[in-house]
């Protein structure tokens, strides 16, 4: 079958130890999954996390050794960083159980969840959705997928995000409300998962701004680090 003009291919991940590559899907994301950061963003941190989306294409690729550009977006004069444990989905399906969750998981990235921080907050007020903050361009810088296999122990690793060489971000994935598996099997429940997905799975306490020319540096122990100078 012809298409009336050519699609745009995919968002891609490198693959540690791999030449393929992984294609993106789509991004899912876990809001308020660690109890200090919801408390920091206004709630008890008693409250259930939730999910939102971002574009396939909203992926920045930071391969590992590199510094990668991160495009200062428009609209906005507070953008906010949140460091993030990255889940790719290399099985999909529909009401995983917890049990079975770790069986369609490819492997594990470290990811930036990018805010327009000011633009949700007048949104929030409005009672209107906050696509806008979350899902602009270049909003979800990821670096390269380590296979699953290489890391079994990522339900308890040490989370990480400094700006200019100074922590601003520190926690331990186990301190996630609803663990990796947890969050499969959510998911799973309201969308089918299909291979390519990727799952940011919250932020530990610490989100705060950056500026042009600032410099990022992400990790989580035993995944490939980021490193983001904002453009």
């Amino acid at each position: 079958m012809s298409t009336v003009f050519e699609p745009v291919a995919p968002a891609t991940v490198p693959v540690l130890g791999q030449t393929a590559v992984f294609p993106v899907h789509r991004i899912y994301c876990v809001g308020r999954n660690y109890a200090a950061h919801a408390k920091e963003m206004g709630g008890t941190g008693r409250e259930a996390p939730f999910f939102f989306m971002k574009p396939g294409d909203a992926a920045l690729v930071a391969p590992p050794g590199t510094t990668t550009a991160l495009p200062y977006p428009p609209l906005t004069h507070d953008l906010h960083h949140e460091i993030e444990l990255v889940v790719a989905i290399g099985v999909g399906g529909r009401n995983i159980a917890v049990a079975d969750a770790h069986q369609h998981i490819f492997g594990y990235a470290v990811g930036l969840d990018m805010t327009r921080r000011d633009l949700q907050a007048d949104l929030k007020k409005q009672g209107r959705p906050w696509c806008i903050a979350k899902g602009f361009d270049h909003s979800a810088p990821i670096g390269a997928i380590t296979p699953a296999a290489l890391v079994p122990n990522m339900g308890k690793a040490a989370i990480c995000l400094q700006v200019n060489g100074t922590v601003r971000q520190s926690g331990r994935t186990d301190q996630m409300i609803c663990n990796i598996a947890e969050t499969i099997a959510q998911l799973s429940a309201a969308w089918a998962l299909q291979p390519g997905d990727l799952i940011y799975t919250g932020t530990p306490e610490g989100v705060s701004a950056v500026v042009r020319g600032d410099v990022l540096h992400g990790s989580i122990e035993g995944l490939q680090d980021i490193t983001l100078r904002v453009a």
